[in-house]
């Protein structure tokens, strides 16, 4: 079992190298893999029991990084990324500016993009870049709080992982901005109350 202290070479190392980590997260527990190993994607696609068809977040660490990724950040998606809730548990799901993209992207119409308030994950994606992360828990399962509980239930083991005590099992709140008006689509840590308030700020500027 690792820990994050001093180790985010070592935990961004096993990644790049094509393993699936379990680390901790500002929200839930997730599983991580590099877009660059599509073998590491299908065996946490198969640890996690979660349907090829369903895509996987990304999480970054700074706003460059999502425009490296050729993401369109509209006007509700610039006043979000750019407010006090960034970074943090709030993830946007976002179209594309043009057609120039990744391949690791390749046939995707937009993707859900977080910059998690979590300075030793914030460590391993500077030295990762943009990784696939998803919540480590059976697919439409609740995400357990402690590393022991989710190793019992996935379907095979991380090749490493990351204790970082008990976790609320709360996931991040994810607002759609790919379209003129943006739409909430799960609330979590952040309540809806708090995005509309961002919101109406930026219409009213």
């Amino acid at each position: 079992m690792e820990h994050f202290e001093n180790n985010a070479a070592h935990i961004a190392r096993c990644i790049t190298d094509g393993g699936v980590a379990l680390i901790p997260t500002d929200t839930v527990y997730g599983l991580a893999v590099s877009p660059k190993h599509p073998k590491s994607v299908d065996a946490l696609f198969k640890m996690k029991r979660r349907p090829a068809t369903s895509n996987l977040p990304i999480l970054v660490a700074d706003l460059h990084e999502i425009s490296e990724l050729g993401l369109e950040i509209n006007w509700a998606a610039n006043a979000l990324l750019r407010s006090h809730l960034v970074p943090g548990a709030l993830t946007l799901a976002l179209g594309f500016s043009g057609d120039a993209r990744a391949n690791w992207l390749e046939g995707r119409d937009e993707v859900a993009v977080r910059i998690p308030d979590h300075k030793p994950l914030l460590e391993v994606l500077q030295l990762t870049g943009p990784l696939l992360v998803t919540s480590a828990n059976i697919h439409g399962s609740p995400t357990p709080s402690s590393v022991h509980q989710i190793l019992a239930q996935l379907d095979g083991s991380p090749a490493i992982c990351v204790d970082g005590g008990l976790l609320e099992a709360v996931p991040s709140t994810l607002v759609n901005c790919h379209g003129d008006k943006p739409v909430l689509e799960r609330e979590g840590v952040i309540p809806e109350s708090e995005i509309r308030r961002v919101l109406d700020v930026a219409c009213d500027g």
